[in-house]
């Protein structure tokens, strides 16, 4: 079982996650585990202050190092995980993931390599963000998913976790869902299409209908090629394209000259 610890004020924004669809199935079906860690709850005052005016002076407040620290540890302890600090100064046994507009770019490789992590902590910041201190000494990585400014962490940390818990097995029907799913080939999906047959005077093309499955596995590949390089060209800069793919490409670009 996946066994995810969220450090969030918003608890309640992730039933989202935990009531709809394919993750909600994967929970239920205890695929994967969600607890979630308030830092007010782990704050000193009677008004369970979570934030701080920065150093410097400047607009907004930075979310407190204390009750954050206390949320991670009590996080680490349900998955586990020995809060004690090795001799590298890291704590053991866990990734801690900071989600940030100052991250890395969130895609398809990155939700790979994080879906072999095992224990995981997700920290959806607030406010102007996080003391910098507690990110150099807890946080392992930070991760953005667009270059925008959003008002938590909270919805970034939905979406890799919808994108980590579609890869578990048996969290979809099938293994081949997953297999066809864009970028899993380095590629965009193909077109998709099902009843009617006619809709509004546009058919589904003919070779779906055939039965021929070896040639409709190559008319996916085909568009699946085509709309990748129409939508995402640096894709396909990025591909080792086989002699077959580059002769389809070329056939293309010369059918769209003429």
């Amino acid at each position: 079982m996946l066994k995810v610890a969220v450090v969030t004020l918003f608890p309640e924004m992730f039933s989202a996650i935990t009531e709809s669809g394919i993750t909600r199935r994967a929970i239920a079906n205890k695929l994967v585990e969600l607890r979630y860690f308030n830092p007010r709850d782990y704050a000193f005052d009677k008004h369970r202050t979570v934030d701080d005016r920065p150093y410097g002076g400047g607009p907004g407040m930075v979310m407190k190092v204390e009750p954050l620290k206390r949320a991670l540890d009590d996080a680490r302890q349900w998955q586990g995980v020995s809060t004690d600090i090795d001799v590298g100064g890291e704590p053991d046994g866990t990734t801690v993931i900071y989600l940030s507009p100052q991250g890395k770019t969130l895609d398809k490789s990155g939700v790979d390599e994080i879906a072999l992590c095992g224990n995981l902590v997700l920290l959806a910041g607030r406010y102007e963000g996080i003391d910098e201190r507690f990110i150099e000494r807890e946080v392992d990585q930070e991760l953005s998913i667009g270059d925008y400014v959003l008002s938590g962490g909270e919805l970034p940390a939905m979406v890799l976790l919808d994108a980590m818990i579609r890869k578990i097995p048996g969290a979809l029907g099938g293994a081949q869902s997953v297999e066809q799913d864009s970028f899993e080939n380095g590629l965009l999906d193909c077109p998709h299409y099902t009843r009617p047959e006619i809709l509004s005077s546009q058919r589904v093309p003919e070779v779906l209908l055939s039965g021929n499955h070896e040639k409709i596995a190559r008319w996916r590949h085909k568009e699946a090629l085509i709309r990748t390089y129409e939508r995402r060209p640096d894709m396909i800069e990025k591909m080792v394209l086989s002699d077959s793919d580059r002769s389809l490409l070329d056939a293309y670009r010369s059918e769209r000259e003429d």
